[in-house]
């Protein structure tokens, strides 16, 4: 894992804080790194070296219009892809996720029989715990200062009957293969908890393309249940596996980025930065193959 991934990501989550809460004023590259106490040049490089793209072209992604124009496209597109029958948004993703989820039966056991691992890894958009079964990844929950130990209590108290067990090297594999888009080692596979509805909606989130976006109302239509955008948002709040089932690709009818399980302006930074790399020629998004196989 890149050693500089925490020290750059919280350098760029303060400078989108920045922007967000001046946008009004578009401020400068000048400005923006004065207010982080860093050079231009310093800020340049960063940015490029994260995103891929200067960081002008990037605050592009994070203004509210680049979000509003995102949701007409996806409104055409997906109006295009449901009529056609299609699955997707028009096109095939390079990001495909192979779902199973749990039975009733095995929900009410509590995890018994089950051995769950995880580990705290560094990402692109800060550090992570990645916990998963031989099933599959079961959880990616962002991570803030002093929120580890909760999130590693939070997953034993939902399966109280597992096992539970540290593995960081095995966790470090897992984030370089969905981070950095390696598919050497073969598929992946997720393992979901829920309700029938909430994987429905799930589901129905694994067809919005990286770098799209879609409203709350257009997610309840493609998941088949127009007259409840509400609910929508409720199943987006029980999430459990963060990037992956990209819940972060919602957002509000206005083009306002809206709430976030793991804050507001980590969504902006997602949204951002997967904008930012399907703009750049021969870049490979993480690619999850629909394979039954799990081989780590």
């Amino acid at each position: 894992m890149p050693k500089d991934w925490r020290d750059h990501y919280g350098m760029v989550a303060r400078a989108i804080a920045y922007i967000r809460g001046n946008s009004q004023g578009q401020p400068s590259l000048k400005e923006v790194s004065a207010s982080l106490g860093l050079s231009e040049f310093h800020l340049q490089r960063v940015f490029s070296e994260w995103a891929g793209v200067s960081p002008k072209r990037f605050l592009q992604y994070v203004t509210k219009e680049h979000a509003k124009q995102a949701l007409r496209r996806s409104g055409d597109v997906l109006s295009a892809a449901l009529a056609s029958g299609l699955s997707g948004p028009g096109r095939l993703h390079d990001l495909m996720v192979s779902c199973e989820a749990m039975s009733p039966g095995e929900i009410k056991a509590l995890g018994a029989g089950l051995e769950i691992r995880y580990g705290r890894v560094p990402t692109p958009f800060g550090d992570a715990l990645i916990a998963w079964t031989e099933r599959g990844i079961c959880r990616i929950e962002f991570l803030d200062a002093g929120t580890e130990d909760g999130a590693a209590n939070a997953l034993g108290e939902l399966w109280p009957a597992a096992s539970m067990v540290r593995d960081e090297a095995r966790a470090l594999r897992l984030a370089a293969r969905i981070f950095r888009a390696d598919t050497s080692a073969g598929p992946l596979h997720l393992m979901l908890r829920g309700t029938n509805f909430q994987i429905k909606v799930w589901e129905a989130l694994l067809r919005v393309a990286p770098g799209e976006a879609v409203s709350y109302s257009q997610l309840a239509r493609m998941a088949g249940v127009d007259k409840a955008p509400r609910a929508v948002g409720s199943a987006l709040g029980k999430n459990a596996i963060a990037y992956l089932i990209p819940c972060h690709r919602v957002i509000r009818e206005t083009g306002e980025i809206g709430s976030y399980h793991w804050g507001s302006d980590r969504k902006a930074a997602l949204l951002a930065w997967e904008a930012a790399q399907t703009a750049r020629a021969g870049v490979n998004l993480p690619r999850i193959d629909p394979d039954r196989r799990w081989p780590l």
